[in-house]
């Protein structure tokens, strides 16, 4: 009677445990499908217009490190082919970031300007380094008297895991065909020879950086040396140093663009709306895809036109 009863309730206890663990299995498939689902289900709202009677003004931000430049080139293009809108606003807040992204989106900045539509900058609180970079594409830049703009450099950042590797263990062994192949390899040292190899890369860079600005903002590069040295001004002194065009706010872009365009009456503001996930609009709030932070986590270039403070 006692093993019988003993057998029951180790076949009791059994159930009970796959009973849970396929509970755990049907619940965690249940999730990970809704947020598949869910991802899936981006909405594009598509173009956002305001009120107005005048015609059409586009808007299009640049906001956080600059990582990449598809999507701000594809916004630009659109909008400079759309005949409906006769001029571009461009909203900067950013400290800058890749040096061939921030590259990428000045030459259709140019593009745009060069083919008669009107492109305007507007800078937020930080128009640094690849933001300012882009702005000089424009037709005119306003900036806020207290924008913090300029940092006209490069940067080039390495961290060494070397004594912590060696302090847990683990070491790497590197086969290369060149001595230079490794340069800025975390587990080693950086020697003379590799600082000096990088140091030719970002003064290499940081001559195609003045040179643009050399040229757009028609100064001589013996002046500008004097402010390109890595620093940030505020809006009010790169007005006085001839870095920016007008002191104003985004409200007072506006106005300038639509003045610049010969709109009459109130202009009508095209923005594109944010892609939100189903899922995004059931929790009330944006959230940021795994893979967005991933790529400000680790895709960050090496070489780039940005404040780092």
């Amino acid at each position: 009677m006692q093993q019988t009863t003993t057998g029951n309730q180790s076949s009791t206890k059994w159930f009970w445990g796959i009973f849970l663990g396929l509970l755990f299995l049907g619940m965690l498939f249940v999730a990970i499908s809704f947020l598949v689902f869910a991802s899936a289900l981006k909405r594009d709202g598509g173009e956002y217009v305001s009120s107005g009677s005048g015609d059409k003004i586009a808007i299009v931000e640049i906001n956080d490190v600059i990582v990449s430049s598809e999507k701000t080139v594809e916004q630009i293009k659109k909008f400079r082919e759309d005949k409906s809108i006769k001029a571009i606003i461009l909203r900067i807040n950013t400290p800058g970031g890749g040096v061939a992204a921030s590259q990428e989106i000045y030459e259709e900045v140019k593009r745009t300007r060069d083919s008669g539509k009107i492109v305007v900058v507007s800078m937020g609180s930080i128009a640094a380094s690849g933001g300012y970079y882009i702005a000089v594409g424009s037709s005119l830049i306003v900036s806020n008297p207290g924008t913090l703009t300029g940092s006209i450099g490069v940067i080039a950042q390495f961290i060494s895991i070397k004594d912590l590797a060696e302090k847990l263990g683990i070491n790497q062994t590197t086969i290369k065909s060149g001595n230079l192949k490794d340069a800025g390899n975390p587990f080693r040292e950086m020697n003379d020879t590799d600082k000096a190899y990088f140091q030719d890369v970002v003064d290499n860079s940081f001559g195609q950086f003045l040179d643009v600005v050399a040229k757009e903002r028609k100064m001589d590069k013996t002046t500008l040396l004097k402010y390109a040295n890595g620093r940030v001004f505020t809006g009010l002194q790169a007005k006085e140093y001839g870095l920016v065009d007008s002191l104003g706010t985004f409200e007072d872009a506006i106005r300038i663009t639509s003045k610049m365009a010969g709109i009459d009456g109130e202009p009508r503001i095209v923005r594109e709306k944010k892609k939100f996930s189903f899922f995004e609009e059931m929790m009330g709030s944006k959230i940021e895809d795994v893979t967005d932070i991933k790529g400000k986590l680790f895709d960050e270039p090496i070489l780039q036109y940005k404040f780092a403070p």
